[in-house]
């Protein structure tokens, strides 16, 4: 059977759930299209008696249309302006990169909480949310269900701070004459973009301050995307030995080796290379609004394949999880910003 005729009704399932998810997304945006999507899929699942007709094409949107949304994430990315911009932003990133791998580690060893749920959640805290769990999960063969629950723990947590975090940095009393200060918190503590954008804007709405939040906290939070690619390299090269020493067969970096992530870096040398030559940067605009309905796409799928009983049973520890993560993250963050002299 051809590629088109095994996996097209699958794909349209797909797309049909999120072409509402993304215009949802759109008006929701603390919520946003890939955590409706994946809702939508876990509930429609339910009413679906046979799926076997669908499974190749959902499969195939959950693994490799995912991978696609990465790759185009990287047109958003100018290493330039981001080098440029970010380097205030380092020190605070690493460590709370740092932290949150840490805390999911120790509470993986102390709570027995499945490794691979461990990883998505602690890359997810720390990096750029559902992002960073779509360039993980393939990396460590995740499930859909894994890939689920980490979604739904990082979604949580986004929407406290979304909703928190802009009384929080009043209280705190961090500077109301400029974005400085709570850009970069916004953008170092929240990690998912749309609950960047929805933490950033607040503040400059409560402040008259235009975009000043939002485009500090905006090019911190795209710094802390190109965390994927070391994170992704690393899990390729732990997964490699860990397989070879269970005696997993002949397994080698090149079958565990995310070369997406390749390409990945490409699209942003593309686009680095593209504005410096004038091109203007609205041009890559499609491409990233692409990557962006491609992961809504993505978790219409893995919500298709999720069982949403057992995901509820499931999800304690990984949210005890995500509430430590989420925790230390703000707390590091907080006081490296303060030893910085930033806040």
């Amino acid at each position: 059977m051809s590629f088109v005729g095994k996996n097209w009704k699958g794909i349209l399932v797909c797309f049909c759930i999120a072409v509402p998810s993304w215009l949802l997304g759109q008006r929701f945006p603390i919520i946003g299209g890939p955590v409706i999507a994946i809702l939508a899929g876990m509930v429609l699942t339910l009413g679906i008696r046979d799926k076997s007709a669908l499974e190749s094409g959902i499969k195939y949107t959950s693994k490799k249309i995912l991978q696609y949304a990465v790759i185009l994430l990287g047109f958003g990315l100018n290493l330039q302006v981001i080098l440029q911009t970010g380097k205030q932003s380092l020190p605070i990133i690493f460590s709370t990169i740092a932290t949150s791998l840490i805390i999911a580690y120790v509470l993986h060893r102390a709570m027995r909480i499945p490794g691979k749920i461990s990883t998505l959640v602690g890359v997810g805290s720390s990096i750029c949310g559902g992002s960073a769990i779509a360039a993980t999960a393939p990396v460590i063969d995740a499930d859909d269900e894994e890939v689920a629950q980490a979604i739904s723990v990082i979604f949580f947590f986004n929407v406290l701070a979304a909703i928190l975090f802009p009384t929080l940095g009043g209280f705190l009393g961090f500077a109301t004459n400029s974005g400085e200060a709570f850009g970069v918190f916004a953008g170092t503590a929240v990690n998912d973009t749309s609950s960047v954008t929805a933490a950033a804007s607040t503040w400059d709405s409560l402040y008259g301050l235009g975009s000043q939040t939002l485009d500090k906290a905006v090019t911190v939070k795209l710094t802390r995307t190109l965390a994927i690619i070391p994170i992704t390299l690393v899990l390729a090269l732990i997964r490699t030995r860990r397989e070879k020493g269970e005696g997993a067969g002949k397994v080698s970096i090149r079958q565990v080796f995310p070369f997406f992530i390749l390409f990945f870096i490409g699209a942003s040398v593309i686009t680095t290379a593209a504005t410096a030559a004038g091109v203007p940067a609205d041009v890559f605009a499609p491409l990233k609004e692409l990557s962006k309905f491609f992961i809504v796409m993505a978790m219409a799928a893995i919500g298709l394949n999720t069982n949403i009983v057992k995901l509820v049973k499931t999800g304690g520890k990984p949210i005890l999880m995500g509430m430590a993560c989420w925790i230390g993250i703000t707390v590091v963050s907080l006081a490296m910003q303060h030893v910085l002299g930033i806040w």
